[in-house]
């Protein structure tokens, strides 16, 4: 039995990384984190708690776990992002304003990368590239156009 060459814990997570909207599920849980660590503050920063504090605890416990089923189950991701969104916004009024607006924009910009994910898209070509690319094609068309009859 022929060996494979050992591949390393990188490469591999790249790959795993690249077949996901890692960025935005990443950013949703960060989000309801953040917020979670401002409930825990002294009085004297909690500006509004509200709705008896259940809702200001269940808000961006849903949002993280949320950022956590982006990330382990892709393929619902538009329905787990725009669950993330209506959860973020909602923290406005129910965890000291969205966790002081950090985790309020780190969860809504988490919800739209990963809604605007598609799981199919070719990688992109750097402007480097194609610049590159088209000096090498306009070169070579100089060069036939410049050749005698």
């Amino acid at each position: 039995m022929p060996e494979r060459p050992r591949q390393g814990l990188r490469p591999a997570f790249r790959r795993w990384r690249a077949r996901r909207p890692f960025w935005g599920g990443l950013l949703l849980a960060l989000g309801g984190g953040e917020i979670l660590l401002t409930e825990k503050a002294s009085l004297k920063v909690v500006m509004h708690i509200g709705m008896q504090g259940l809702a200001g605890y269940l808000l961006p416990t849903l949002m993280l776990i949320l950022g956590l089923l982006i990330l382990f189950n892709p393929s619902q991701r538009l329905f787990y992002s725009l669950t993330g969104v209506l959860l973020a916004l909602g923290t406005w009024l129910t965890s000291n304003l969205g966790g002081f607006f950090i985790g309020l924009l780190l969860g809504v910009t988490g919800s739209c990368l990963a809604f605007g994910w598609l799981p199919d898209q070719e990688p992109r070509v750097s402007r480097r590239r194609r610049r590159r690319a088209a000096r090498a094609a306009g070169q070579g068309l100089g060069e036939e156009a410049g050749e005698p009859a």
